[in-house]
């Protein structure tokens, strides 16, 4: 099998695979378990080789253990002392991530004041979800979360109209005389993205505040999303985590219900025996899960 066709195909198996240093390292070490396996049979292609070859799987959280998923400064939909905490990991760039909100919203309905859902971002498009990440952490700043991320997918994503991040920086505002396109990010211009900006604009933001938080503080809290899942094994989007129990894809209300019914379960008997609801998720999801992938 061809080299470089057998790493596209690897990369393909998420929805939507993390588009940054890691998957080089990934395809580095992928590459070199080829140029051994090729070498032990002789260089040579064909049925007989790749009959041979085994397609590297990507580790993933393992789905029996309890992972604990920090969800400090993050957006959330739902009571804070909620029994059950789902950690939505997702991309403003990702199909599925879109095709599951409509779950997210059942799941809501269903389980009322039993759930809170969680919003961390994991930008794995960073040309084109970067900036709709900010933007939806600078809106939770002033309390208009729901309503930027409604705009950012119905007004963005569906019409195919997302934020670059690459700009160009005109030479009297500190960019190179005559460099190319991408020389800076649209966050850093006293413009701003344009997109979101008229996102913020329409739900009657303050707009200093929107546009310093976007590559201030929310630039923070985007990266401190991404280390806390990928320390988790996380590299695909949509990944969930209901009450620290890993899930991915865009799956359906009943995969979701079927472990939310076994933690809503443990939940109701654990504050039965004395555990506060509003200490719930941090007592016996973040204290007592695991928090690494190797742990």
């Amino acid at each position: 099998m061809n080299k470089l066709v057998f790493i596209s195909l690897c990369l393909t198996l998420a929805a939507c695979q993390q588009d940054n240093k890691d998957i080089s390292r990934r395809m580095d070490a992928m590459d070199k378990k080829l140029d051994a396996i090729l070498a032990k049979s002789g260089g040579g292609g064909g049925a007989g080789a790749a009959a041979g070859q085994q397609r590297p799987q990507r580790q993933e959280p393992d789905r029996a253990k309890t992972y604990a998923v920090p969800v400090d400064n993050d957006a959330f939909e739902g009571p804070a002392d909620a029994k059950i905490t789902v950690v939505k990991a997702y991309d403003y760039a990702c199909p599925y991530c879109e095709k599951v909100r409509p779950t997210m919203a059942e799941l809501r309905q269903k389980y009322g004041n039993d759930i809170r859902i969680v919003s961390k971002q994991m930008v794995v498009h960073p040309n084109n979800a970067m900036a709709g990440a900010l933007a939806f952490c600078a809106a939770n700043e002033q309390g208009k979360a729901k309503e930027m991320d409604a705009l950012i997918w119905d007004k963005g994503f569906k019409q195919r109209q997302l934020d670059n991040s690459a700009v160009q920086v005109p030479a009297e505002k500190g960019g190179a005389p005559g460099g190319p396109a991408g020389s800076g990010k649209c966050w850093d211009t006293a413009e701003g993205c344009p997109l979101v900006v008229g996102y913020a604009t329409e739900l009657g933001l303050n707009m200093d505040k929107f546009k310093g938080d976007m590559k201030g503080k929310c630039m923070q809290v985007v990266q401190k999303d991404m280390k806390d899942l990928q320390q988790l094994g996380v590299g695909a989007t949509p990944s969930f985590f209901v009450n620290g129990r890993f899930m991915s894809g865009a799956m359906p209300t009943e995969q979701f219900s079927a472990i939310i019914d076994e933690e809503l379960k443990k939940a109701n008997e654990r504050i039965q025996q004395g555990t506060p609801a509003a200490e719930y998720y941090q007592q016996w999801i973040v204290n007592k899960g695991v928090k690494s992938l190797g742990g």
